[in-house]
């Protein structure tokens, strides 16, 4: 009777190790809620100017279609971040819509702009359009498109 009360014992015991040691591990992140995280960090770090961040997150065949209907390379996203020099008083994204299939995602969001332009305050709204392929684990921006929304 004690060896069996001493193995419902540790089975009560072991049972409750587990979700205790479950629970003090971070929870998994979706695709969905890493790739918002990614695009609110490439935001974040435009304003900041940091091309670091910026580079890692790109793929090399990366393309842009700027609102002006220009488009540009890694290197000419790479250039713009660094030579960025607006006063910016908000950036605020959102409406994200996520969909991923297998190792690509596309991501489609508004950007919300406020600052001063040419000494006067401008507010601007622009549509993204993101697609992301996940390499070695690993998601990297290969093409976006952005649309300047017409504000009437």
């Amino acid at each position: 009777m004690t060896s069996l009360r001493h193995v419902l014992c540790c089975v009560v015991v072991a049972a409750w190790a587990i979700p205790a040691s479950a629970s003090q591990q971070p929870p998994v992140r979706s695709d969905q809620e890493i790739l918002i995280e990614l695009e609110q960090g490439w935001n974040e770090a435009f304003y900041r100017k940091d091309v670091a961040f910026i580079e890692n997150l790109l793929a090399d065949e990366f393309m842009a279609t700027y609102d002006d209907g220009s488009r540009g390379d890694k290197a000419k996203e790479l250039a713009l971040t660094a030579e960025f020099n607006q006063q910016v008083e908000s950036a605020i994204q959102g409406e994200f819509t996520v969909r991923v299939y297998r190792d690509t995602a596309v991501v489609w969001f508004t950007l919300h702009l406020v600052g001063i332009r040419q000494g006067q305050r401008a507010e601007v709204t622009f549509r993204y359009t993101d697609v992301w392929v996940l390499r070695d684990g690993r998601w990297r921006c290969v093409s976006t498109h952005s649309t300047k929304v017409d504000p009437e």
